[in-house]
């Protein structure tokens, strides 16, 4: 026992020492990275000074501060910002579904403008902005070097005024001015509409509204075709959306899976990891699912998407999304600014960071390009003829009239699937998969 007790003191002095031993240094190192922040904010009041008493022309105090926090938070990443008033405000309108502009999300790459991706419905989808375009023009002014939020003030204006931007778009030889008309832009967060026995459930942002819209639209499809018995399966469309809130990014999640992990968030402590797990019930009773994402598709649409494939919950057709893989938190600064910071990390269930890499599709599926001569092509197909077109053929006596019928309905329903193959090729072949996998789905039943 006394020499237990002996050991246990002896490592208590020693832990002792060691602690007294490594502590002199930390706190003398700590003094030293405190004198050297002084240093630097006595350089940062000097040189504002001079700015102020010597610059060729006065400025104002407020701007130089506002322009110097901006430009210390823009520095660490491109989605970190200071947000001014005004632009606070236009915040907190944006995430609640209505606000002024073009309808185009934008980041930075390499100093240079980009589109995340257009927003469905606004100008810049009609004047064909894609997701991957460069801005390098507003009215002849060059962005380059401009930070996302300044490049976003020169896109603003009032409603029903005229903006030329100057489009670098990849396999475009030369540089192209699109003209675009200010609106207000209201975003209807998410669409359900049925096709066929397909529920397509469009999602353009994840705001306030997304979930509620996704479960109010939901179940207006299911009762239309008569219940979920009557449901072969969900297209869920991601693509072009540029993300949103992380919390209706989980609710979506939720929806459509029973259990298990969903998204964990990593900040710069470990102590400061956080893990969202799903709640039970599957809104959709288990149906097939495949999801729609592009190069458009970012943030929040990435936790989506990597949730229900680490699950196997869906099939993810599109081509490879945005990969924007980390969380920005809003925080209130005084004088009704704010501040936007990157704060963690976020992880698909299996642990994986999607951020510059972003989540690969099952199935690659691009949208091909409209072929004039091809729909030309098909127009002529028109002309042939087929044996009940011919006069004095043979009727079908081995089919009732209720035979005939259907065989005519499955032939418009497939004709239909035609036309939107020429309208939205990947939206489809979404569908396409879901009618393959729920008929076998019914096989194994019977």
């Amino acid at each position: 026992m006394k020499k237990f007790l002996m050991a246990a003191v002896g490592g208590t002095l020693a832990g002792a020492v060691l602690t007294t031993q490594i502590a002199g240094p930390l706190i003398a190192q700590g003094a030293e990275n405190n004198a050297s922040v002084y240093q630097q904010l006595d350089l940062f009041g000097d040189v504002f000074e001079r700015i102020r008493s010597q610059y060729v022309e006065q400025v104002e105090p407020a701007e130089l501060i506002e322009a110097a926090i901006n430009g210390m938070l823009t520095s660490l990443d491109p989605h970190s910002s200071y947000l001014p008033p005004e632009d606070a405000a236009d915040m907190r309108v944006q995430t609640r579904g209505s606000f002024g502009g073009l309808g185009i999300e934008i980041t930075q790459e390499n100093g240079f403008v980009k589109v995340v991706s257009p927003m469905d419905g606004t100008p810049a989808e009609a004047a064909g902005i894609q997701s991957g375009d460069f801005i390098t023009h507003v009215d002849g002014e060059s962005l380059l070097g401009l930070t996302t939020d300044e490049a976003v003030d020169l896109m603003r204006g009032p409603v029903g005024s005229e903006i030329i931007i100057t489009v670098v778009r990849e396999g475009v030889d030369e540089p192209f001015d699109v003209s675009i008309i200010r609106d207000t832009i209201k975003l209807t967060a998410a669409t359900v509409r049925a096709v066929g026995n397909t529920a397509v459930i469009r999602i353009t942002t994840f705001n306030d509204q997304t979930y509620p819209n996704v479960a109010d639209g939901f179940e207006t499809v299911v009762e239309e075709l008569g219940g979920i018995e009557n449901l072969a399966g969900v297209v869920l469309d991601l693509r072009n959306n540029p993300g949103g809130l992380l919390t209706q990014a989980i609710a979506v999640s939720d929806a459509f899976l029973e259990e298990g992990e969903i998204v964990s968030t990593r900040g710069r402590n470990p102590e400061d990891t956080e893990r969202v797990n799903a709640k039970p019930g599957d809104i959709t009773g288990g149906k097939p699912l495949v999801v729609l994402i592009n190069g458009g598709s970012a943030s929040a649409s990435e936790i989506v998407a990597g949730a229900l494939k680490d699950h196997h919950r869906a099939i993810i057709v599109g081509t490879k999304s945005f990969g924007k893989g980390s969380v920005q938190t809003v925080m209130p600064l005084p004088g009704d600014g704010a501040m936007r910071l990157t704060t963690a990390r976020y992880y698909t269930p299996s642990g994986r960071s999607i951020q510059a890499l972003g989540v690969s599709p099952d199935i690659v599926v691009e949208q091909p390009h409209r072929d004039i001569n091809a729909e030309a092509e098909e127009e002529d197909d028109t002309l042939f003829r087929s044996e009940a077109d011919l006069r004095g053929s043979l009727d079908n006596d081995s089919l009732t009239e209720d035979e005939i019928k259907l065989i005519e309905e499955e032939r418009a329903a497939a004709e239909e699937a035609a036309k939107l193959r020429d309208d939205d090729f990947q939206l489809s072949y979404a569908i396409d998969l879901i009618k393959g996998v729920s008929t076998i789905a019914m096989e194994d039943i019977r």
